[in-house]
């Protein structure tokens, strides 16, 4: 089980491990039926889709939650990070379980997930993208100069800190304390801090957009109407779904993590995509 979180929410589940060659990437999987791998983004626990896998497994689905290398259950002995590093390592698990997934990548992972579809779309049934960085976005050359000194190794897990809350615009989890000191406990393991900074400097969105047009899987674009990554989250939620001709639903009251902050909304919304892009299938 996740060792950094534990929720009334989640379901008691082993962690596993897919062995690379410089390091393992922790992962669960439970539950029978199509396989769906859900994918967390930087900074965060697969236990952030504690509300969302314990219903997938329920309505039929094999689940399997990953954390990202260098985060929770992974190792942090990697020397690169990033999305086209994570499309390997959940292109590499999807293979290691066996046939074709559909794949909920948050942030960052939407990103990666975009690329297994465009380099391996053998593998990929569908894709969830939730929050998703599928471009670099324009961004003030202060602002991120700012980010990158608060993202330094010394001090990452202080600022992931006084950082998260503004990513959680609109609704907050009811367990949403008790998740963060998670994270940052899970911050806090010697490596971890240095593996965080470097997935900070080291990812670039820019070989996701141009793969871009190679995504011939459904997609379903998830956007919190409040998500501070984004100038304009609804903008950008359009042009995702423009350029992937996805269906595109917006989540009031949610900023980066719609999956945790309006389970009630996100849940059945997956759950009616699986079924299409399954009988489709």
């Amino acid at each position: 089980m996740n060792t950094y979180y534990a929720s009334g929410a989640a379901e008691a589940t082993q962690t596993e491990y897919l062995q690379l060659p410089e390091g393992k990437i922790g992962y669960d999987v439970a539950g029978e039926g199509p396989l769906v791998v859900l994918v967390p983004g930087m900074g965060d626990l697969r236990s952030g889709y504690r509300f969302l896998a314990p219903a997938l497994r329920a309505a039929g689905y094999r689940v399997a939650c990953t954390d990202l290398r260098g985060h929770g259950d992974s190792d942090a002995t990697f020397g690169r990070y990033g999305d086209v590093e994570t499309a390997g390592d959940v292109s590499a698990l999807i293979e290691k379980l066996g046939g074709s997934a559909v794949i909920v990548g948050n942030s960052l992972a939407a990103g990666a997930a975009a690329l297994v579809a465009a380099e391996h779309p053998d593998r990929v049934t569908g894709l969830v993208l939730v929050g998703p960085f599928v471009r670099n976005p324009k961004v003030n050359a202060l602002m991120m100069g700012v980010f990158r000194a608060m993202m330094a190794p010394l001090w990452v897990a202080a600022s992931w800190k006084a950082y998260m809350p503004t990513l959680y615009a609109g609704q907050k989890p009811a367990d949403f304390d008790a998740y963060r000191a998670s994270v940052i406990a899970s911050l806090r393991r010697p490596g971890y801090a240095k593996a965080f900074s470097l997935t900070t400097r080291q990812t670039d969105h820019a070989p996701v957009e141009a793969r871009l047009p190679d995504v011939a899987a459904p997609v379903l674009v998830i956007m919190g109407e409040r998500d501070p990554d984004f100038t304009d989250p609804a903008a950008e939620a359009r042009w995702i779904g423009e350029t992937l001709h996805a269906e595109v639903v917006m989540v009031p009251e949610a900023g980066h993590y719609p999956q945790s902050q309006q389970p009630e909304i996100v849940t059945p919304v997956v759950l009616a995509f699986l079924q299409s892009v399954l009988h489709r299938a």
